[in-house]
């Protein structure tokens, strides 16, 4: 079986919402880390105070197939407000592994099965 890496940065505002649809579609523990972004667009200020957007970084270990169908999903929720993408999400390929529960495991053995 082979496993990708998924990660997501998110505007904290669409984390919850992220999570939960990760979540439906098979992912198990997921990570969670809090982050300011610095883009190649101006700072907004309001009253003289700069304004950066603080981020949800989402860190998943999946199945490769599982995370593809995650991947697509976190991208629609990032593009559905307008259509512009508000985060990034992408896969890594992992060679080796250690320390997965063995219960995510049999999940992911399944999923593989059910989508045969």
């Amino acid at each position: 079986m082979k496993f990708s890496a998924l990660v997501a940065i998110v505007p904290d505002d669409l984390e919850q919402t992220t999570i939960d649809t990760a979540r439906e579609l098979g992912a198990g523990g997921i990570t969670l880390l809090h982050g300011r972004g610095i883009s190649n667009s101006a700072k907004k200020s309001f009253f003289g105070m700069t304004f950066d957007g603080s981020q949800s970084v989402l860190l998943m270990v999946l199945e490769k197939g599982l995370s593809l169908d995650i991947l697509k999903a976190v991208q629609h929720i990032l593009t559905a407000q307008d259509g512009n993408s508000h985060g990034i999400v992408f896969t890594l390929p992992l060679e080796h592994l250690a320390g997965i529960d063995m219960s995510q495991v049999h999940k992911f053995e399944q999923h593989v099965k059910d989508n045969l």
